[in-house]
Order: C-alpha cells, then structure tokens, then sequence
C-alpha cells in the first residue's frame, strides 16, 4: 500500500481524538493527509495529527479502532513516520505534532515505538518545536518520563466521569489503575521536574456514549484541575459507528459538548464551583449557556459596576477575565460612569445590562437596554 494511503487512513483513524482541531477544507495544505489545524493563542496553527497505528488489542466499544471491527489495519515504522513528518516541516505543512497509537499488542512495546518516533525527531532529526504524544493507558512510569523528556504536552484520555462508565465501554482498561494511577504520575514527574512537558497534561470525555450526567462529568473536571492541575479537558460527542458495538445507540444533542465547553471554561477560569450550576436531573441547559442561567438564579445581582469585586465581576454575563481586569484597573483612576465607557472595556452589554447598575440601582437600569 502506497504511503499517502496509509497516512490517509491513519489520520481519519486519528479525528476523534481531539486538541483543538479544525477540519476546515479551507484550511487543509492541499488535502494533505494528516495536516489539521489546532488553535493556539488566538492562531490556527498546522499540526501533523496522525496514529503510529489502527491495529488495536483494546475492545472499547465506541471506537472506529475497536478489536472486534474488521477493516485495513496499519503500522508505520518509527523511522518512517518521523521521515514523513520532518518533510512537512520542512515544507512547511506543519509547525508540530500530535501522535498517538491505537494498542497494537501490549502497551510497553507500543508506547516504546511511540517514544522513538519522538526521540528520533529531537535526537536525530534535530526538531526543537511543538509536540504533543498521547500516554497509553498502563504505561509504564519509565515510559511515562521518557516521552516527557521529549515532549511539550502529554495526554492520556479519561473517556468517562466514572469507573462503571469506562467499564461499561471496555474490558481492557481499568479506570483508577490503567489512566488515574497514571494521571497522577504525570503530575508528580512534572511536579518534580517543571521543565517536562512545559504546557502539562490534557485528557478527554465521549460525551454521550454512556449513561452519564453533565453534574458527574463536571465534577470528575473539577477534581482534574484541583488534583492534578490537568491543564485542558475536551470533549468528543459520541458516534454511532457502523461496525462499532454501539452503533445503534443514540447520538447526543450536540450542543451539550458546546454547554459543557462554557462549563468546563466557567470552573477553569472562572473559579466557579459545581454548587453554582443549574442541573435539570443532573444535565445543563441546552438552550442558555450556564453562566447565564447562573446569573438568573443567583441572589447577588444586580452589581454596582464601581463596586463590585473581580470574582462577582466575573460571574456577570458578558464580563469575562480580561475585561473584569480592565473595570478594576479603570476604577482605581476614576469612576465609571456611562455605558460607553463600559463597551470600552470589552463588555457585552446586551447581556451584562440586567445585572449591574451605575451610580444608582433605579435611573440607571434602562441605560443597559
């Protein structure tokens, strides 16, 4: 089979994993297989996204690379895929890397072919810029460091809020023990050594795929950051895939993956608490986004603008850290006295109106409207 197959087919294998990603047609090199486009500081920049191999021991029953499916399986040498990869940089295809591998016969020998790819690069290869390799569930703490040594982030993904969730989707992976046991490995090898994997470790949710809550699932997001100082969590809608054990089960609403990303955001960089959500039987509104439902039920509002602290700020629909920042850094010259002013600063007033007032709670109401 030709290379350009291969990498074609190893890629599409590799989509569910996200980090960011963008399949713009727009913004493909060329439909060159691989190439996606991840967002970084305000940038879409070209990644090389793509699997050491689809040949999988594993039984997950959401995944397109599940033992029991029938189809092409594949692997490249390590040798050969830091070739292709080193001539997309080269090109200028691609400014980095995102490798993982499905199971291909046991997890020491996979994650060893994994870290080659990546040594090669830097060792042999020369490449000094961004990558980012996925740890295998059950890898060892040898293993662990090593393809820290090596790389900028690491991830390893949850897929579940819970032990009973994992369990219902696989048999081969134990939840505390294959992914936890390894989540905090990766926090105590970074703890001691900060200079490892400099942006942290990651993880992922299938979101849908089984009978689980958004309060289960923030919870368990919330014990990642506070714990572990897990540095980004995604979300993967669930796919009904034909072939797949589960391929008739119901997909979820997409826009719970869009509800949970603004509650993911609320707890990182808002310092929200999971008693501050509204839960409808455990799951989130699918009509507003959950800082304004917030802000409805809460009893603090409205704020007076030139009072108001930075934590009450931005807990205001359309104030955001940044433009929160901006309030209190202009307070500490002069008051704030108009709309104007406010919409300077980067507030959405549309939204922040009904919950703040200026120099008086009853003439200034109508000035947010």
């Amino acid at each position: 089979m030709e290379r350009r197959r291969k990498l074609q087919i190893l890629s599409d294998s590799a989509q569910f994993d996200l980090c960011d990603y963008s399949a713009d047609e727009k913004q493909k090199n060329a439909n060159l297989p691989g190439v996606y486009y991840s967002s970084m500081k305000g940038c879409k920049v070209p990644l090389f996204k793509v699997l050491l191999s689809n040949k999988c021991s594993n039984d997950c029953k959401y995944c397109i690379n599940c033992s029991k499916q029938e189809f092409t399986r594949i692997e490249l040498r390590p040798d050969e895929l830091s070739e292709v990869f080193m001539d997309y940089y080269e090109k200028r295809y691609v400014e980095g890397l995102f490798l993982s591998s499905a199971m291909i016969d046991d997890v020491e020998n996979t994650m060893e072919k994994l870290v080659e790819v990546v040594r090669i690069l830097r060792h042999d290869k020369g490449y000094d810029g961004y990558i980012h390799l996925k740890i295998l569930p059950g890898t060892s703490r040898e293993l662990i460091k090593r393809a820290m040594e090596l790389s900028n982030r690491v991830s390893i993904n949850l897929e579940t809020a819970t032990a009973d969730g994992l369990s219902a989707l696989s048999s081969t992976k134990d939840y505390k023990i294959d992914i936890i046991r390894r989540m905090k490995w990766i926090k105590k090898i970074h703890d001691k050594n900060p200079d490892l994997t400099p942006s942290g470790q990651s993880t992922q949710f299938i979101v849908g795929a089984v009978e689980e809550t958004d309060q289960e699932i923030l919870k368990r997001i919330s014990w990642l950051y506070d714990k572990l100082n897990v540095k980004r969590t995604y979300f993967s809608s669930f796919q009904a895939l034909e072939g797949t054990p589960l391929e008739d089960k119901p997909e979820p609403d997409p826009r719970r993956s869009v509800r949970l990303y603004q509650a993911d955001a609320l707890v990182k960089s808002y310092n929200f608490k999971l008693s501050e959500f509204e839960f409808n039987d455990g799951f989130l509104d699918l009509e507003m986004d959950p800082k304004y439902v917030a802000a409805l039920k809460s009893d603090m509002f409205p704020l007076d603008i030139n009072t108001a602290t930075y934590d009450e700020l931005i807990r205001v629909p359309g104030i955001g850290p940044i433009s929160a920042r901006r309030i209190i850094s202009k307070r500490r010259k002069n008051r704030i006295n108009s709309v104007d002013e406010l919409k300077g600063l980067g507030v959405w007033i549309k939204r922040a109106g009904k919950f703040l007032y200026i120099d008086g709670y009853q003439s200034s109401l109508d000035k947010f409207q």
